[in-house]
């Protein structure tokens, strides 16, 4: 019988994201594809420690303990079926619900994120990520990070606006022209809409599932965390009420530094396209470069 996901959010993970395979993969770069292999099935029985992106995908599955399907976590490696007996031995002590998996045994994984139905990709590997993107999927890479898992029960995500959530347009305006005629250009264009970055689709996707929630009772709590000011703000907040998504916390910080926010917000990940406000970010808490738009060119 085929299974479709049609209400279900779709998120593709990579073994490296999920799990810490620091040590397996510092081998295969030192010593190549076939001691790796050697080292994952003489090691396949010891289970692997949680990694950066582990906490949220538990937070994701612990949506579905409604008894409706919300979310739906697929694996897509580069591993081998042989060699990844180890992550789905991993995935079986923790408890994970995740059953569908694609090993490509060395290829790019990437491109059986669309055949999944994935709406978002989150891998440890930057060429898979960007590739991922340039086929219209949300994708993002997953950074190093050794913050401890936020606290709350609570799945809590955070994005940049522009070139995340919304295109890059305004921002190719801030880095050709500079701030004023950014901030000029978006006052006289408030009422117009942004269009759409690559991860409003995933936003769109929480916002779904929030709604079968009370507002007081919601276990997801998403927010806006952005280096606009006044007055580029409220062409984002009339854009998000034309595209009649909620959003529940906003911070419009003028260039001052995210990480505390996000810390203080608790976020289980945290999407920007700027690799200097991720390297920063990631002291704080997880999170994920989206290689797109003109700061990535």
């Amino acid at each position: 019988m085929a299974t479709k996901f049609d209400d279900t959010l779709v998120i593709a993970i990579s073994s490296r994201a999920l799990f810490d395979m620091e040590e397996s993969h510092k081998v295969f770069v030192d010593q190549g594809i076939e001691a790796y292999c050697h080292y994952q099935i003489e090691h396949e029985t010891e289970i692997l420690q949680p990694g950066v992106a582990f906490s949220m995908v538990k937070k994701f599955l612990a949506l579905n303990n409604s008894g409706q399907q919300q979310v739906e976590i697929v694996l897509i490696s580069r591993n081998s079926a042989d060699t990844g007996l180890r992550v789905f031995n991993s995935i079986e002590h923790y408890g994970l619900s995740i059953s569908r998996a694609a090993f490509t045994g060395g290829e790019s994984p990437y491109r059986y994120v669309h055949p999944f139905g994935a709406e978002l990709f989150l891998s440890a590997d930057p060429e898979d990520v960007r590739l991922a993107l340039d086929s219209g999927i949300a994708a993002a890479t997953i950074l190093p990070s050794k913050v401890e898992a936020a606290e709350s029960e609570r799945l809590k995500i955070a994005f940049d606006g522009d070139a995340v959530l919304f295109s890059d347009a305004a921002e190719q305006v801030y880095q050709s022209h500079g701030l004023q005629a950014f901030s000029e250009i978006e006052k006289q264009a408030a009422k117009d809409p942004l269009p759409g970055g690559p991860f409003k689709p995933v936003l769109a996707a929480l916002h779904r599932i929030q709604k079968a929630f009370p507002s007081d009772k919601s276990p997801i709590r998403t927010a806006l965390i952005t280096a606009r000011a006044a007055p580029a703000h409220e062409r984002v907040i009339r854009t998000l009420r034309v595209w009649d998504i909620r959003i529940d916390e906003s911070y419009f910080l003028g260039g001052m530094d995210k990480g505390k926010f996000l810390r203080t917000f608790g976020a289980d990940i945290f999407f920007d396209d700027q690799s200097d406000h991720c390297d920063s970010a990631r002291q704080y808490v997880p999170t994920g470069h989206v290689p797109h738009g003109v700061s990535n060119k």
